[in-house]
């Protein structure tokens, strides 16, 4: 009997680290759902805060280029953070950040207080839940399938898309913008209790196997001086830094542009919604390309499908139909974060070692400071000429700066 009983629990044992590693993938999309869909959530609430206090579209738009210049510019602290104190610690304290942000948003009479609460705070609240956590807490248990776990974390961007958008633009619709902040503080103020009490011991492990090939794997000894160093890291950073600018300068008023083309409110955020879905496959899809063709043919091919995305988007002003919103949103939308994942696992297969959390997250940067920018730069160029032809153009140039390293970086070639 106790034969048989060691006989079982040793067959078992294997398929446990296997079912501990899926609920922390779950737990990172959940995470990712959490922070993106509220953070991206602010498209909606654009133009009903803009009408309320008569802002020009640059003001409120720099609320959002905010957002994403604290995500970015705090990544080498949350992973600094994560390699010092664990998940734990880090994931608590951005819910606590987000719930908080929006509570004030709520209560905001100044452009002001909406920068300091919906963009610095909530910037930085979603950089501690976000893609530089989940990524190195995801390293531990996925190893060699670390990108299409990336993938699927990934992805969560286009389901808080898919859940959020629509969400807010009812609850905007039905109690106010103002109430729809005090909602979304309040729930992720709640969440923050059964995120406490979960085994973060086990969850922050990782998985033996995993664990025990890592050991194996010589640690180079990278120091962030050195990583700075070598041309990878400025190759991945200014990858991030131009993608970043042509995806938020184009994001941040994709809703208040379907709308001023004749598309409904509710249709408008509903569609870019639907993007969620879209960016799924996308992620999963390039993924998959990764192991069939190789990871450069794979990124070169997310680049021109968001190109012909951007062109969908342009056509839409003269030819306002479904037919073409639906091209724009699976070729845009599929394709608006499908690199993340393969960049992610170039970066933290490069810099291997004990401080891979502080240089990725450094590397990090680079999609902050270009999503602040892209975002303010596009609400800027709206504002100076009042039309989107120059802030679609704006988004393009970037687009293809963003792909040059890796037609022309070796590290990046291989």
């Amino acid at each position: 009997m106790d034969q048989n009983t060691q006989r079982d629990e040793t067959l078992a044992t294997p398929h446990r680290p296997a079912r501990i590693a899926l609920n922390v993938l779950a737990l990172c999309f959940l995470l990712s759902v959490l922070g993106r869909g509220l953070s991206d959530s602010f498209t909606v609430f654009l133009k009903p805060i803009s009408e309320n206090f008569g802002w020009d579209r640059a003001s409120v738009v720099s609320v959002y280029s905010l957002t994403w210049l604290a995500a970015g510019l705090t990544a080498p602290l949350v992973g600094r953070l994560f390699d010092r104190f664990g998940p734990r610690v880090v994931y608590s304290l951005g819910l606590s950040l987000l719930g908080c942000a929006f509570l004030t948003a709520a209560h905001a009479q100044a452009l002001w207080q909406f920068q300091l609460s919906v963009g610095l705070c909530v910037g930085f609240g979603t950089a501690l839940i976000g893609n530089v956590s989940n990524s190195i807490l995801l390293g531990r248990w996925f190893g060699p399938r670390l990108p299409t776990a990336m993938a699927v974390m990934y992805s969560a961007t286009g389901a808080g898309l898919l859940v959020l958008l629509p969400l807010s633009q009812v609850l905007i619709d039905r109690i106010g913008w103002r109430s729809a902040y005090l909602v979304f503080g309040i729930s992720a103020l709640c969440l923050l209790l059964p995120l406490l009490f979960l085994p973060w011991r086990l969850l922050a492990g990782g998985s033996p196997h995993v664990v025990k090939k890592s050991d194996r794997l010589v640690d180079e000894g990278w120091t962030l001086l050195s990583a700075m160093r070598h041309h990878a890291f400025w190759a991945l950073f200014s990858t991030f830094f131009f993608t970043a600018i042509a995806m938020y300068a184009l994001t941040a008023q994709i809703v208040a542009y379907l709308i001023d083309v004749g598309f409904p409110p509710l249709q408008a955020a509903t569609a870019w919604g639907f993007s969620g879905v879209a960016l799924f496959v996308g992620m999963l899809g390039v993924s998959t390309l990764d192991g069939i063709i190789g990871r450069r043919p794979s990124v070169l091919f997310s680049y021109g499908v968001s190109i012909l995305g951007i062109i969908l988007l342009w056509l839409l002003q003269w030819y306002p139909n479904y037919w073409l919103l639906t091209g724009f949103v699976i070729c845009f939308g599929s394709m608006i974060g499908s690199r993340g994942p393969l960049i992610t696992a170039t970066a933290l297969k490069i810099f291997r070692g004990e401080r891979v959390g502080t240089i990725y997250g450094t590397i990090s940067i680079g999609s902050g400071l270009g999503s602040g920018l892209g975002a303010w730069g596009g609400g800027l160029l709206h504002d100076w000429t009042h039309s989107y032809n120059p802030l679609i153009a704006f988004a393009l140039v970037n687009v293809v700066l963003g792909m040059i390293p890796f037609l022309v970086v070796p590290a990046l070639r291989r």
